[in-house]
């Protein structure tokens, strides 16, 4: 279990801050395989608090391009972005240093409010938010979409000659077949998209998790957007695909849009935050491929168990959820 140095944490804060603190509760959040996130109190001398949230990972040299998941310099760059569109992110203090000799990541404002959707869909705390998620997620949405991308160099562009549909269908038929072994609903629903490919009119920044599960709500609605390492350049409806794929929903099916609201809604609070009309058939397109993705995510996590390479229940769990997105998948292109 990685350890942290509080002595060498509070010099650093004090530091970066510019005024003398105490540092309370530090603790490891679960979770977490390449980044680790701390909670803490910054405590001020006159007893003021700044909760606190260090979000850690390998530094530069050791972080594995390829993984799909950024660094937490270029995770800290996109969120300082997507503040200045007004997308709700956690206030960001700033990057440790080399010499601060506390690891390779930066400091964020902790926001208090619920993540487990279970919670945010069936208790009664949050009921009066449910009717408003939709129409707030499609205005965040709009938003995160506004960011400039040419301050986003250190993502990786779509290639000149193909398409963000054809790119991310390319990939994820690339690891089907390096796993070895047969999904015919995959792969019938991966030649369904093929044929049907959107046409590429926007190309803007795209969450690339944005979901129930990746939002802290509270009773007003949402608080803020978290985990923003699957983010990169491509297609928008990508993320409003993603939003409405049947698993977001924890078993409330007659509400698409995250087990919370409708696909109206959404769309509607989309196209006027961003002016822009949404193809309702580019988003069902992106909603079959968010089904694909995460069925081939499940394999993965179940295989890697299977391997022997992260024993834990949940990658063990995973597995029984391919055939449920494999049903998902056949429905909606049939």
């Amino acid at each position: 279990m990685k350890t942290m140095d509080e002595n060498k944490l509070k010099q650093a804060l004090m530091r970066h801050l510019g005024f003398g603190v105490a540092v309370e509760g530090l603790q490891r959040l679960p979770g977490g395989a390449s980044h680790v996130t701390w909670s803490l109190d910054a405590v001020k001398e006159d007893g003021e608090r700044l909760p606190l949230i260090l979000r850690e990972g390998p530094d530069l040299a050791k972080h594995d391009s390829n993984s799909g998941q950024l660094d937490c310099l270029s995770e800290y760059r996109l969120l300082k972005a997507a503040e200045t569109t007004g997308v709700p992110v956690p206030r960001i203090y700033f990057m440790f240093e080399p010499e601060d000799e506390v690891g390779f990541g930066y400091l964020m404002e902790r926001i208090e409010g619920e993540t487990i959707p279970r919670k945010i869909l069936r208790d009664e705390a949050y009921a009066p938010a449910l009717p408003l998620m939709a129409g707030q997620c499609g205005e965040i949405l709009a938003r995160i979409h506004k960011v400039d991308i040419s301050e986003l160099s250190f993502l990786r562009p779509v290639p000149p000659d193909m398409s963000p549909a054809g790119q991310a269908i390319g990939q994820f038929q690339q690891i089907l077949t390096a796993l070895g072994e047969p999904h015919p609903a995959f792969e019938l629903g991966l030649r369904w998209l093929e044929e049907r490919l959107p046409s590429a009119e926007r190309i803007t920044l795209v969450h690339g998790d944005f979901r129930n599960g990746n939002l802290i709500v509270g009773p007003e609605g949402v608080r803020a957007v978290l985990d923003w390492e699957l983010s990169h350049i491509g297609d928008p409806m990508e993320d409003l695909g993603w939003l409405c794929v049947k698993s977001w929903r924890f078993g409330v099916n007659d509400r698409p849009v995250g087990g919370f609201g409708a696909y109206d809604e959404l769309f509607a609070a989309y196209e006027k935050a961003s002016g822009i009309p949404v193809d309702p058939k580019t988003v069902h397109f992106w909603e079959v491929f968010g089904n694909i993705k995460w069925g081939v995510v499940c394999i993965v996590q179940a295989m890697s168990f299977l391997m022997g390479v992260r024993r834990t229940v949940e990658h063990a769990a995973l597995g029984r959820r391919i055939c449920e997105t494999e049903y998902d998948v056949m429905n909606l292109i049939s």
